[in-house]
């Protein structure tokens, strides 16, 4: 583990997987419940979690780097359920690159529970680990200009939701009529790092 500060009152601390960088995202969130810390915002990526708002980096530098993080709890909270068409452009080529049908590969999608490991890339976009390594996919060779909002999609390690159309080189593999993003909602986003997550599939009426 290894802290870098950011400005006056920033740190960010850089692991090894993301695997880490959840737990310790879970433990600061934690820290920051019971009063042990004081941060103004504390943001997990692939393999970093940023806390802005330090009064102190320097010591929270030192304490994080010598501290052995617990692995992430177990949740209380049932995981969010997101309906999804199988119905991809990518499905098949998904398919055929885990050696199954697409029906197979949709069950095994739909058999998995996901993590939002972080959220970026556009407001309400959460990156959703869970597969197994061998069913890790490449983005595609050629990025899609556009991929319409509501698009599962898959990409090495991670399963994401398109929130909105935008350009994008993700395998799609379904469709979810979920409201990912809402500004009249609190709060907007509806996957947060650390929620579960399950797909459902749904037929269409």
């Amino acid at each position: 583990m290894r802290a870098l500060p950011v400005g006056d009152d920033a740190l960010l601390v850089e692991v090894s997987s993301g695997k880490e960088a959840q737990a310790l995202h879970a433990e600061l969130v934690r820290r920051r419940a019971e009063g042990a810390l004081t941060v103004r915002e504390i943001v997990p990526a692939a393999r970093t979690v940023l806390l802005d708002g330090l009064a102190d980096p320097a010591r929270w530098a030192a304490e994080l780097t010598t501290a052995r993080i617990p692995e992430v709890p177990a949740h209380a909270r049932e995981p969010i359920e997101l309906p999804v068409r199988y119905d991809g452009p990518d499905l098949a080529a998904v398919a055929e690159r885990w050696g199954v049908s697409e029906g197979e590969a949709a069950r095994i999608h739909a058999g998995t529970e996901f993590t939002v490991a972080f959220c970026g890339f556009a407001p309400g976009f959460g990156y959703l680990t869970g597969l197994p390594d061998r069913f890790h996919v490449p983005r595609r060779a050629t990025p899609r200009t556009s991929v319409p909002a509501g698009a599962v999609a898959l990409a090495g390690p991670y399963t994401g939701v398109y929130p909105r159309s935008s350009p994008g080189g993700w395998q799609l593999i379904g469709t979810t009529d979920a409201v990912l993003w809402d500004h009249t909602r609190v709060p907007a986003a509806l996957l947060a790092p650390g929620a579960r997550v399950r797909f459902v599939p749904v037929e269409d009426a």
